[in-house]
């Protein structure tokens, strides 16, 4: 792996890791500092707003039933819960649906669309999907539905022909949803509804800057004093606690367990977990949650191993495929071999008839506008330029797999770049530095963890923990460890002179409060 160092490395090392993340103003570090969404009005004022405000009060006024139909991914369901808990504090008849993803697919279905006729619905408001619903929405009129579409997706070529759009690809599309219904209802209502926002914007993968990174910072204040049942279930089933949940807390614990339902089961439980007012059944649906995704965990490390038994490393693009994978569990799949081999990579679970296929790319390459040009012998394909999903004729996936590993892709670097936001000296490192660097909080995606390095470090007490899997040591004097490293305990002897690269940390275990080096690469010299 190639170190690359950010910037000059003339400025301080506070001032360096706003350089790296192109904030150079006054305003800007204070807009970085203490997030406001007050300070994205126009941003969350998105156009087809007003519209569908009066469509939601002409539905009040005559008692008409909405379905809210959401996503079976932690957005749409984040989302939907927004929509169903606001709506219905204003007295809607409301209803939420969420597709089942084996038997319906992504976003909106005929399946779906006849159940909220056949319900009684006269008003049909998507959240997370129906940007590129363009037979859908030309169905739902056919059904006497008013379609009111709100997502974040890339738009294709055409608008689908809807009652109503609010569309925004600044934000996540529960933050979208947020939007909607935000001046709708009373103002404790919608700052409690911003915690489900910050869920979805983390684990939708937006930008922990700007207005993503509003969302969430001022999201996370709410869900860490939340009294939602559901949320308290499922952190107390998660081992994690309330006054301590940041953006690794909802990508690794929370947002995994929401996901667990909608990639094996059916999503609408992990929604009934947002909205129930049951501790007794939000206790037993966390456990669920819980417990769905520990199979999901292991069927995943099952799938990835295969995946890695049929790469090509001479391939530019990596497309894969198994019967033995469920739909449920591609993408995660495919990120994993993208992030280990650093090539985009497009993993299908077949089926006899339609198969489902999910994408991951690397920077500079556009996945979904690389599967939209092969849409004459798609079913359907959506997403953004990072990671895409489409649905395929099983009869011609060969046909695809020929077409795409055949185009003129420039791909990146093959080798794996690892970016370096400062080098510092040894005695820079303190716990005064860790709370530095803590202020970057929320870290994720856009704002990653900053990563140091130091050069020429003494390495001691150097050993293997974990099985065998992970590698510990000091470095300097100060306690290091290295994830998935083991191996290279081999290779290291005591009194070495090694770089580290590492995310500086407090190891709080026993209430230590020690420093801690959490290394990311070791280069020995």
């Amino acid at each position: 792996m190639r170190w690359k160092v950010a910037g000059k490395q003339s400025a301080g090392l506070i001032q360096q890791l706003l350089l790296n993340r192109g904030i150079k103003t006054n305003k800007e570090k204070q807009d970085f500092f203490n997030p406001n969404l007050a300070s994205y009005k126009k941003d969350l004022d998105i156009p087809g707003i007003e519209k569908a405000q009066k469509r939601i009060f002409e539905a009040i006024k005559n008692n008409e039933l909405i379905i809210v139909y959401g996503d079976y991914d932690v957005d749409g369901i984040c989302g939907t819960a927004i929509l169903y808990k606001g709506l219905t504090s204003l007295g809607v008849k409301v209803l939420p649906y969420i597709p089942h993803r084996e038997k319906e697919g992504y976003g909106l279905s005929r399946i779906g669309l006849e159940f909220a006729r056949d319900s009684g619905a006269s008003v049909v408001i998507t959240v997370d999907n129906g940007i590129v619903a363009i037979d859908q929405a030309k169905l739902a009129k056919s059904l006497g539905l008013d379609l009111i579409i709100t997502d974040h997706h890339i738009l294709g070529k055409v608008k689908p022909d809807a009652y109503g759009i609010v569309h925004s690809t600044n934000m996540c599309g529960a933050a979208v949803a947020w939007c909607l219904i935000n001046s709708l209802i009373k103002k404790e209502l919608a700052q409690e509804l911003l915690q489900f926002a910050a869920i979805a914007t983390v684990c939708d993968l937006l930008p922990l800057m700007g207005l993503g990174r509003a969302f969430v910072f001022e999201g996370l204040k709410i869900l860490n004093r939340t009294t939602n049942l559901g949320l308290l279930a499922l952190i107390n089933e998660s081992g994690i606690s309330l006054g301590n949940i940041g953006s690794y807390e909802i990508g690794y614990i929370i947002g995994p367990r929401l996901n667990a339902m909608g990639r094996l089961e059916h999503a609408i439980d992990s929604l009934r977990l947002l909205c129930t007012k049951d501790p007794a059944k939000a206790s037993k649906l966390a456990k669920l949650l819980s417990e769905t995704n520990v199979t999901r965990q292991k069927m995943t490390m099952a799938a990835i191993d295969e995946a890695k038994s049929l790469v090509d490393e001479k391939k530019k693009i990596h497309i894969l495929s198994s019967k033995d994978w469920s739909a449920g569990i591609i993408g995660l799949v495919a990120g994993r071999i993208t992030e280990q081999y650093f090539r985009p990579t497009i993993a299908i679970s077949l089926g006899e008839t339609v198969s489902k296929g999910s994408a991951r790319s690397v920077d500079g390459i556009n996945i979904v506008e690389v599967i939209r040009k092969h849409s004459d012998i798609l079913i359907d394909v959506g997403g953004h330029p990072g990671a895409a999903g489409f649905s395929i004729l099983s009869k011609h996936i060969d046909i695809f797999k020929k077409r795409v590993e055949s185009e003129e892709i420039a791909l990146p670097e093959s080798e794996q770049v690892l970016a370096i936001d400062a080098k510092v000296q040894t005695e820079q490192l303190n716990k005064t530095l860790v709370q530095e660097l803590e202020k970057f909080e929320p870290f994720g995606f856009g704002n990653p963890r900053p990563i140091l390095a130091t050069y020429g470090m003494s390495i001691s007490d150097i050993r293997i923990v974990g099985g065998g899997k992970h590698l510990k040591c000091k470095a300097d004097g100060i306690d290091a460890i290295a994830f998935g490293m083991g191996e290279q305990v081999n290779l290291l002897r005591s009194g070495q002179i090694v770089d580290l690269a590492y995310n500086l940390e407090l190891d709080t275990y026993n209430s230590n409060d020690k420093l801690q080096l959490k290394v990311k690469d070791i280069k020995i010299i």
